[in-house]
């Protein structure tokens, strides 16, 4: 088990409890109702340390090592799921995966940045940061979505769209820029989820949909804090400061309007109970899906267009001379 920095106090619980189940099972002595006392003792520490967790804190929970990644979710929720590969230009890229999945009787559309669980699968995954041709695969299978009237659900968990001088030669900016005006307008609903980290056109890329909701312990903002302290400060050493100052969390981004809502997480994280997650994820999303396509198409897209037009509202006071 991998304990984050402001889990110390549970890793020295986790200890203690290992020990107790150890003498336990050495010996004939009855621990069974220390094991259960300390068990107690563990889930109120858990709901103390998760009730008031800091922004920095949260961005490091959205990076867990366990932390379930979309081909996890895809795992545990469909019945079928048919990977669709390439972007009939290029190449196949890796950090964005997409195909056709079954939801108990719902088809959808599932794509999602994909990480890698293993050092040599985070290499090939390029850490979760697409290049052009991943946008652009989007895109092919967005389009194929809409062809057959298949709703589109996006996971989204990247640092970035990666930043490599050839990604910027093959027209990152125009992907991503391209993507952005064709979800404005796809005839199909979509509905997108923050699962991890979302960053700065990397996760807009496929994060225009009718509706946007963030899983709890993740964050969603232009720039990431070690970025922000980086430019501000000269030195990654204040990304606890500029992680507060940025709001990039959940609850400031529902605050904002920016997103729909909040899917709440198991106490301890996603990674605490992967298949707890992925069922209260994959409830969310039927509901969702079930509401959209009960609404016809020219309002749906009315109510998209109208939903960004309204972000980022501000007032103008006059000038008194």
């Amino acid at each position: 088990m991998i304990f984050m920095d402001f889990e110390k106090p549970l890793e020295i619980l986790f200890g203690d409890l290992e020990k107790l189940k150890k003498i336990a099972k050495d010996s004939d002595i009855d621990m069974s109702e220390k094991i259960k006392e300390l068990e107690l003792k563990i889930s109120d520490k858990r709901k103390e340390i998760y009730s008031n967790l800091t922004g920095w804190q949260r961005v490091s929970l959205s990076r867990h090592p366990n932390r379930p990644y979309t081909l996890d979710y895809i795992k545990y929720i469909c019945s079928k799921f048919i990977e669709l590969h390439g972007d009939r230009n290029v190449k196949d890229d890796k950090a964005i995966v997409g195909g056709l999945g079954k939801i108990e009787d719902q088809t959808v559309m599932i794509i999602g940045h994909q990480k890698g669980n293993t050092t040599k699968m985070r290499q090939l995954r390029n850490f979760g940061m697409a290049n052009p041709e991943g946008y652009r695969k989007a895109l092919r299978l967005m389009k194929l979505a809409q062809k057959f009237k298949i709703p589109v659900v996006t996971l989204i968990d990247t640092p970035g769209a990666y930043p490599g001088i050839e990604a910027e030669e093959r027209g990152q900016a125009e992907a991503i820029a391209r993507n952005l005006f064709e979800m404005a307008q796809l005839e199909v609903p979509i509905v997108c989820y923050i699962i991890g980290e979302g960053a700065s056109g990397g996760a807009l890329g496929i994060g225009v949909g009718d509706r946007v909701f963030m899983l709890e312990n993740t964050w969603y903002t232009v720039i990431s804090p070690e970025s922000c302290s980086s430019i501000l400060w000269r030195s990654w050493n204040f990304k606890e400061q500029a992680a507060e100052a940025l709001k990039l969390t959940a609850d400031h981004m529902k605050e904002f309007g920016l997103i729909d809502g909040i899917v709440y997480e198991p106490i301890g994280g996603a990674h605490s109970d992967p298949e707890n997650m992925a069922s209260l994820l994959k409830n969310h999303l039927l509901n969702q899906i079930n509401e959209l396509q009960q609404i016809p198409i020219p309002k749906l897209l009315n109510q998209r267009i109208d939903k960004y037009n309204g972000m980022g509202k501000f007032i103008e006071e006059p000038i008194n001379n």
